[in-house]
């Protein structure tokens, strides 16, 4: 079976109209991530609880598959498919991540500090700037 991180890491083409318009094609591996073919770096802060996973991405699985917080800082004036950002003008500084099978979630977040990952905290959150979707 393969580690956590393992399942998040490889090649991921974009599936909800969100990614397909603005980032395409992913690639995550242990210290960066790639967009466009502009490469980040990103530093994994913790695993997300099951109860963090269902706040921050309400369509999963109850106990299945995983997901991670993740740190990064992604300029805001960063361009990519269309002349999109991620995070309109400001810096994209969190990605939550939510794997099951060979379907990958993200959640990129602009605040400086961790986002509040409880249905309260995404309801009442303005730091939110969007979700993605992609599968292998």
């Amino acid at each position: 079976m393969l580690s956590a991180q393992a399942q998040e890491r490889g090649t991921w083409r974009p599936v909800n109209k969100t990614a397909q318009q603005t980032t395409g094609e992913i690639t995550i591996a242990a210290e960066k991530m790639t967009i466009n073919f502009f490469t980040f770096p990103i530093a994994e802060i913790r695993p997300l609880t099951q109860a963090e996973i269902a706040a921050a991405f309400s369509d999963s699985e109850a106990g299945v598959g995983g997901g991670h917080l993740y740190r990064l800082n992604i300029p805001g004036d960063k361009r990519f498919l269309h002349k999109n950002t991620l995070c309109g003008a400001e810096d994209t500084q969190w990605m939550a991540t939510y794997y099951a099978g060979k379907t990958l979630r993200l959640a990129l977040f602009s605040d400086a500090k961790p986002p509040a990952l409880t249905v309260e905290g995404m309801n009442d959150s303005s730091t939110l700037c969007g979700a993605y979707a992609y599968a292998r």
